[in-house]
């Protein structure tokens, strides 16, 4: 025990019970959770879900640790693009031979791969570093409604829920 100045009598403050607890890999808890993109615009679905795969909505969010939950994305064709970015917006890429770079629109990219298109949208806003590497592969995007993760028994998630 201990006085202040005004003469109350106050406990010592217990320090530890203070200390910053840092997750790691043993500690981390994944979870499963399943997204439907349908009618939904493409860069908040994307940012709510890349909010997710980091583990940012955990309590004990680490920086330096893939301490995020594993995201099922479905319905991937159904994603909706505001204004003009269907037509407008531009994905390139290089093959890597002179005079080799493809310019490909959203249109394009969801008639023939409806899954790239939210991939590329979330992988944009994740770390680019070994760690966003290592958070991207708990992404799992299908172009329909079946997905092949039964048995990991995924919760269904609200986006509307998560801010």
């Amino acid at each position: 025990m201990r006085t202040t100045k005004l003469g109350i009598k106050q406990d010592k403050v217990n320090t530890l019970s203070y200390k910053t607890e840092s997750a790691n890999k043993a500690t981390v808890e994944k979870a499963w959770f399943v997204v439907d993109a349908k009618d939904e615009v493409l860069g908040r679905l994307a940012s709510k879900v890349a909010l997710i795969l980091r583990g940012k909505h955990k309590p004990s969010f680490t920086p330096h640790v893939d301490c995020g939950d594993n995201v099922i994305v479905i319905n991937a064709e159904k994603v909706k693009l505001t204004g003009n970015k269907m037509t407008e917006k531009q994905y390139v890429r290089h093959t890597g031979y002179p005079g080799g770079q493809r310019i490909e629109s959203p249109k394009d990219l969801l008639a023939k791969k409806p899954e790239a298109v939210v991939e590329k949208a979330v992988k944009g806003m994740l770390p680019k570093n070994r760690l966003g590497s290592a958070i991207f592969r708990n992404l799992h995007v299908f172009a329909g409604e079946a997905h092949t993760h039964e048995a990991q028994q995924p919760q269904k998630l609200d986006l509307n829920t998560i801010k």
